[in-house]
């Protein structure tokens, strides 16, 4: 029986209990022998990242037990925190002292590979002979007083010797700000990797570099004995680089070079987005480059999380890639003979594990397929499940079903005055106006409108939605089984996941598109996908709101402070100010603003103009605020300083933090509590009552 009730009160399976208890993300799987390892995060140990595998009945078992937890701190993000032989022996990083260790096949007591003190963290580890190679970052005080952080590609002993004795690291090529991907060439003679320096992001642009390989294993310094880096630990110009022992192949400061692999002793295969898109092609030591298969499709994407990787060599010299246009696809691609074949497969969103013989890992899943681990049959296409990232799903009736949408964004002054008609008082006295002329641009999103069998809504009455944004803000979303999402739709509210400009997988003219223009093209699309929603009659144009994390934050008060458009804003530890934000800010996004608004103290003017913090007095919509203490990357004074401003309104309100999170949060009963106040937070602002969810106090 159905039953007749509003948008947001429909009583729902999904609890946000659910969220926590039955969420468990998984990653990073690796074969050993017929086995299956992956990564796996447990919101009922405190987040902690274990790595598991399947037991004798089938239920998953800790490899790495309780409470070692393998997580690396490199560029905060992390990535590669931990690698295993086909033996079993496993390294890994370990969160709380960032010391690496390794654990012999059948042992239980991790034994330390690297130093208590120097301040190091490793990331992107693999095991080569007797040796894991690293990229070392290491934390450091200048003669000023400041911090000061320096990386290298490393080699750290097996035996434990560097344990006690930090100088048995043996560092093999430093010279960049930030270096990725180590990777020896089959005779062991060279070693290519990726770099990049201040201020670009790794999207912006990064180098292909190749260098010689001395006696002692160290990447040959020709010319500056003992040296393998730039002047001050600056990269040289690609002119001189052969002065300090490496060959620039590919890449520059507008082309982003990504995971390189080797073909042979001659040549590597990358990425490279110098057509406009990332594109495949082979690069050879003689300076030759030759595209394998060009399309106007992403093959690479941000590289957040080192050790990314999007394609692999099958032994018939093909390459297994994903290939992302909105959605990912897996395709086999023909370098030789320029052409690229689909695998089907449901999932929609695709990340590569490894590959053994003709079965590969794939971590991904679809709007009505969980996410998790599993392996594809390259003969065959079929999928077997290994670990899913939820323990159980509800009926698939009360799951939303994705739909591709785009919408129409108006650009120039069009779009300054469709915002100002929305706005209390005229952004454009502090919102700039794009350069390009007026015209109209595409925006891509995901729209999952409400569901769920045991109700439908009174006659006439359109749904409130919720625009989601996500973080980076260099990145992007696919269709996918959101268990946050479902907890909205199952419930009435309906939700438009968008990638504005300025995401990833459209190309890099879309990507760039927020290149100084963070806070406005954003907001301008977010704006326009939900008002295209409103104007298409599926959602209440009075009860629109907008929630974002991190970067998605940012949006979110952006868009309150430069519009009326919505009636409620979540920002989950979201940039709010951005001069304190560039000091307070880690090693990694220090430099990012440079792309994104502009260079200090140049774009000092931008930097107060775009802040909302700045702006609080042109607010009039309520907020809510949700901040880990423990954030490195957007530190609790971004939050607490919008608090404070909005203290001293009369704007409904809440800030509540939580000790022990960080960056995005683990703990079960953070997860539990936040998305039951965002909740609430929606019912009072926009009119409605969710059944069985505590009041949240608004200041």
């Amino acid at each position: 029986m159905t039953t007749i009730a509003p948008y947001g009160t429909w009583r729902s399976p999904i609890t946000a209990h659910d969220l926590a208890a039955s969420g468990h993300p998984v990653s990073g799987a690796q074969w050993v022998g017929d086995d299956v390892w992956w990564l796996e995060s447990r919101p009922g140990e405190g987040g902690r990242l274990a790595v598991r595998t399947s037991g004798a009945d089938g239920e998953p078992v800790d490899i790495l037990p309780a409470p070692w937890n393998a997580r690396t701190r490199v560029h905060e993000y992390g990535g590669g925190a931990w690698a295993v032989t086909d033996a079993g022996l496993l390294v890994f990083s370990e969160f709380t002292d960032q010391r690496v260790y390794c654990l012999d096949a059948g042992a239980s007591t991790p034994i330390p590979l690297t130093p208590e003190s120097g301040g190091f963290r490793f990331a992107e580890l693999a095991v080569r002979g007797s040796e894991v190679i690293a990229v070392r970052e290491t934390h450091d005080v200048g003669a000023s007083g400041d911090p000061v952080v320096s990386r290298d590609i490393v080699a750290i002993p097996l035996d434990g010797s560097a344990a006690a004795d930090a100088a048995r690291i043996r560092s093999i090529v430093a010279g960049s700000d930030f270096l990725a991907y180590p990777r020896f060439s089959p005779d062991g003679s060279r070693l290519a990797w990726i770099a990049w320096d201040h201020p670009q992001m790794p999207w912006d642009g990064t180098q292909l570099r190749v260098g010689e390989l001395d006696a002692d294993g160290r990447v040959v310094a020709l010319g500056i004995t003992g040296e393998t880096a730039g002047p001050e630990g600056t990269a040289p110009a690609p002119s001189v680089a052969a002065a300090f022992g490496w060959r620039v192949l590919a890449g520059s400061t507008t082309e982003s070079v990504l995971q390189p692999e080797w073909v042979d002793d001659e040549s590597l295969i990358a990425i490279s987005d110098r057509s406009g898109w990332w594109n495949l092609e082979t690069v050879g030591l003689d300076g030759s480059r030759n595209p394998a298969f060009l399309e106007e499709a992403e093959y690479g994407g941000a590289l957040w999380m080192l050790g990314s990787r999007w394609f692999d060599q099958l032994d018939d010299g093909r390459l297994l890639a994903v290939r992302s246009s909105g959605d990912d696809t897996l395709v086999v691609v023909n370098a030789e003979k320029h052409d690229a074949a689909r695998i089907r497969t449901p999932l929609t969103t695709i990340t590569l594990g490894a590959r053994r013989r003709g079965r590969v890992l794939v971590i991904g899943g679809s709007s009505s397929l969980a996410s998790g681990v599993r392996i594809l049959d390259l003969s065959s296409g079929d999928l077997t499940d290994v670990r899913l990232g939820v323990e159980a799903l509800p009926d698939a009736d009360y799951l939303p079903v994705a739909r591709a949408r785009t919408f129409r964004a108006r650009t120039g002054s069009a779009a300054s005055a469709s915002l100002a008609s929305e706005a209390t008082s005229s952004p454009q006295q502090f919102r700039p106006v794009l350069d390009e002329p007026e015209e109209r641009r595409d925006v891509h999103a995901f729209v999952y409108a409400p569901r769920n069998p045991d109700f439908s809504s009174p006659e006439g009455e359109l749904p409130p939605y919720v625009a989601f944004v996500h973080g980076g803000p260099t990145s992007k979303v696919s269709a996918t089984l959101n268990p946050t999402i479902a907890f909205f739709t199952s419930r009435g509210i309906g939700v438009v996941d968008i990638n504005y400009g300025g995401s990833t997988g459209y190309g890099r003219v879309y990507r760039e598109r927020l290149r100084g223009q963070w806070g406005v093209v954003d907001v301008e699309d977010v704006v326009s996908a939900v008002l295209g929603l409103a104007d298409a009659g599926l959602a209440d144009r009075d009860r629109l709101a907008i929630r974002g994390g991190s970067a998605g934050g940012w949006t979110v008060l952006s868009a309150l402070t430069s519009s009326t458009v919505f009636a409620a804003g979540t920002s989950y530890y979201g940039v709010a100010e951005l001069e304190k934000f560039a000091e307070d800010t880690h090693d990694f996004e220090s430099r990012y603003l440079d792309g994104l608004i502009g260079p200090l103290p140049e774009a000092l003017d931008l930097y107060r103009s775009r802040a909302p913090l700045n702006n609080v007095s042109r607010l009039a919509t309520p907020v809510l605020l949700l901040q880990g203490l423990d954030d490195p990357i957007v530190p609790p004074s971004q939050a607490q300083m919008f608090r404070d401003a909005l203290a001293h309104t009369s704007i409904p309100h809440a800030y509540i933090a939580y000790e022990g999170e960080s960056h995005g949060f683990r703990r079960a009963e953070t997860i539990i509590h936040a998305a039951e106040s965002e909740l609430s937070f929606y019912g009072q602002t926009m009119g409605f009552h969710p059944v069985d969810i505590a009041k949240l106090d608004l200041s």
